[in-house]
């Protein structure tokens, strides 16, 4: 299968050759596709402001860099994987909740290599961690992400009532459980809340997840170091206490996130469509269904 001998094949470059190609890929998808270029350029431009060109220029390569290096992450042995972690911050966090027998949720943003995030927590965190998984909608990518997320402690739960509850039973077990908190839900499954100033339907479950009895919540992010040199590993706490009705949550751990990628917008992936309206589901400003 084509597919497969491409990932194949990126897989078996060195990371510093990688993540050179995939700089020079993120610039060819910007010049060849207007719709990935407005949108990358307008969800920046939302966070920051018109952007400057150092800024953009760094957004569009590490956009390519983070499409590529999937293949390296999937595909290399796990060893060799966390071995490319260089250093890592907020450990103590992480070590902490396991010596007081509480479950961990862990909150990672699309913001640098978050693919190696769940693979470092579960090393690091000596327990099982469930993530939800969603088919792609490329269905030839299928066995090639199963294949690569699911390895050593790390498991998978589809996205649907099903794998909410084994993400339940694995926090109330004092297991840990790894969510992407700004993927845009389907219909029935987020609230409206602000991110970077403008309404975007957000997740209600990393905000249902954290209320469970015992968990403690870390944010987690990968950063992607200069010239294929490895990752570093970001872990903190919330800033703020999550109180409130469900669209508070929600719009608190949204104003979380914003405050990991204003640490390094760069590597946010910017030209994901996190402002999309599920269909079904109604418009905060004129309350119209969609068409």
């Amino acid at each position: 299968m084509l597919v497969d001998f491409i990932f194949r094949l990126f897989s078996r470059l060195p990371l510093t050759c990688l993540h050179c190609l995939g700089g020079m890929a993120g610039w060819l998808a910007y010049l060849c596709s207007p719709a990935y270029r407005r949108r990358l350029r307008g969800n920046l431009a939302q966070a920051v402001g018109e952007p400057s060109r150092t800024l953009l220029c760094r957004a569009i390569a590490e956009a390519g860099r983070q499409a590529l290096e999937i293949c390296w992450i999937w595909l290399r042995p796990l060893d060799t994987v966390l071995a490319q972690v260089k250093a890592v911050y907020g450990l103590e966090l992480v070590e902490a909740a396991r010596r007081d027998g509480a479950g961990i949720l862990f909150v990672t943003p699309h913001l640098g290599c978050f693919e190696l995030a769940a693979h470092y927590c579960a090393h690091v965190g000596g327990v099982p961690l469930t993530v939800l998984y969603r088919p792609p909608r490329w269905r030839a990518l299928e066995p090639l992400m199963q294949a690569g997320r699911i390895r050593g402690s790390v498991k998978t739960a589809p996205a649907d009532l099903t794998g909410v509850r084994q993400l339940l039973k694995a926090l109330h077990g004092r297991d840990m459980v790894g969510i992407l908190p700004d993927q845009a839900p389907r219909a029935g499954e987020g609230a409206w809340a602000d991110f970077f100033g403008r309404p975007a339907w957000t997740m209600t479950l990393g905000a249902r997840l954290a209320e469970v009895r015992g968990v403690r919540t870390i944010y987690v992010w990968v950063e992607r170091l200069p010239r294929g040199r490895g990752y570093a590993v970001h872990y903190s706490l919330p800033t703020e206490v999550c109180g409130g009705d469900l669209a508070m949550r929600c719009a608190a751990m949204n104003r979380e996130i914003e405050r990991l990628i204003r640490k390094c917008p760069a590597q946010y992936l910017w030209a994901y469509n996190r402002y999309k309206r599920p269909r079904g589901v109604l418009a905060p400003e004129t309350k119209e269904t969609e068409a």
